[in-house]
């Protein structure tokens, strides 16, 4: 990552993990670099996963600034989902603070409080904002890489497959072993599951 600021940055910022039933809630903050223009981000949802990973290495290499925070299951089981987001967003902003951004694009409806410049909202701001799809596609690539890191700890639950998400598979194994430590109490299956193992 470059550490030379240039006047009137845009930043992009987006979150990856909001749906999930474990784990922490991503987001990341990039700078593109007009210079260096990256062909081919997009949402992340909408690009596999190799494709995802080949952008997110460009992503690094190329873009005058990036990072990436979170906001664990604590403290989703804590403030609530929405609110852990906006805190992961504005712990990914803090990773720019070096940089004199002149405004922050955010992906969504809401803007986390208390950014130190400028923040607009922007529906479906992965698709159509290249800065946002660079930060909606580094904050997919790492928390794959965190589930499957998760998957080393618990591999009973299939979290390399389904990375968190209530698919059957996850919902089934939720039922079979009941919830990890890094499941979200908060959400209704994983509270649902608690309860089952509570009743005798």
């Amino acid at each position: 990552m470059r550490t030379e600021p240039l006047p009137g940055l845009l930043a992009g910022i987006d979150e990856a993990g909001r749906g999930p039933l474990a784990g922490p809630v991503f987001a990341a903050a990039v700078i593109l670099d007009p210079d260096h223009p990256i062909a081919g981000l997009a949402d992340s949802k909408t690009v596999s996963a190799v494709r995802r990973e080949a952008l997110a290495r460009q992503i690094r290499r190329h873009a005058l600034a990036w990072h990436v925070a979170s906001a664990d299951a604590a403290e989703i089981d804590a403030l609530n989902i929405l609110q852990a987001t906006l805190l992961a967003m504005r712990r990914a902003c803090a990773g720019l603070a070096s940089y004199p951004v002149a405004q922050a694009l955010v992906d969504g409806r809401q803007l986390p409080p208390g950014l130190p410049y400028p923040a607009r909202a922007v529906v479906r701001g992965d698709a159509t904002v290249p800065a946002i799809a660079a930060a909606s596609i580094l904050a997919k690539t790492v928390r794959d890489a965190w589930c499957l890191d998760l998957h080393e700890r618990f591999p009973e639950y299939g979290f390399d497959r389904h990375k968190g998400y209530p698919t059957a598979l996850h919902l089934e194994r939720l039922a079979l072993h009941g919830p990890c430590a890094e499941h979200r109490r908060s959400f209704g299956p994983v509270r649902r599951a608690l309860s089952q193992r509570a009743t005798p």
